[in-house]
């Protein structure tokens, strides 16, 4: 199983990279954990246009789900087009949500190049992945993503503020990919997003492998984020998510 950081900016693309998007590899099938704005560029230095075999959507903030407009394009218009339906594992009201970004809100135009498929927590077979998805705490309807193959398992926090849900899903994961949007600052909001710090005691909790930290926010200090994370508590490695960045799990 391969792990591909394709954009880990968080709530809007950075200098560096776009916003949140993944990309999971196991015996040739490709699936993408989130489609935030800008990804669909940077995608393909790693893989073809059309090469996309299942998307699963933590929710449907726009850094998370809005590059699915302009893939509706590719897979539409393009003169190899159109092409079969991709499945989108989303939260309900996706296609609704997409349509109305895309600037047709009363017709099912999304709908002719994704097959949206409503999440709920539970167990997926999506391709030769196992797939385990639970709620977490954000102020819309989130989930956070298990993806194992082969005996490793990647665990994507998808946003959060300060979750058990997100400890029980990711619980001894081999790598723990986990947003750290905050640097620990007084009066920040609650139930919304993790400092470093904070997603660093719920990869102590879960014990995890490794936490990689991602959803970076341009306007915070990164570093800074990173040096906090070494104050919660994990002792296994931690790192700063990178765009093109690769982590092969064997």
């Amino acid at each position: 199983m391969r792990l591909t950081i394709v954009g880990c900016s968080g709530s809007f693309p950075g200098p560096d990279s776009p916003s949140s998007c993944y990309l999971l590899e196991a015996e040739g099938f490709r699936l993408l954990l989130d489609f935030g704005s800008g990804a669909l560029g940077p995608l393909q230095r790693h893989i073809g246009l059309y090469d996309v075999d299942a998307i699963g959507l933590s929710h449907l903030h726009a850094d998370h789900c809005l590059d699915l407009c302009p893939y509706h394009v590719v897979r539409t218009y393009s003169m190899e087009g159109p092409f079969p339906k991709v499945p989108v594992y989303a939260p309900d009201g996706a296609a609704r949500r997409l349509n109305a970004a895309y600037g047709m809100p009363e017709e099912p135009v999304m709908e002719n190049s994704f097959d949206f498929i409503p999440l709920a927590p539970g167990r997926w077979e999506i391709g030769p992945f196992e797939v385990t998805t639970a709620r977490v705490n954000h102020p819309v309807e989130t989930y956070g993503f298990r993806v194992s193959h082969g005996g490793r398992s990647v665990v994507y926090s998808g946003d959060t503020g300060e979750s058990p849900e997100l400890v029980r899903l990711a619980k001894e994961a081999d790598l723990l990919l986990c947003e750290a949007s905050f640097v620990d600052l007084p009066n920040l909001p609650v139930d919304l997003h993790l400092s470093g710090r904070q997603a660093a005691e719920h990869a102590a909790k879960a014990g995890v492998g490794q936490l990689v930290l991602t959803h970076l926010v341009p306007w915070f200090d990164h570093d800074r984020v990173l040096a906090e994370a070494g104050g919660g508590g994990f002792a296994g490695g931690i790192e700063l998510a990178r765009s093109g960045a690769v982590y092969d799990l064997g």
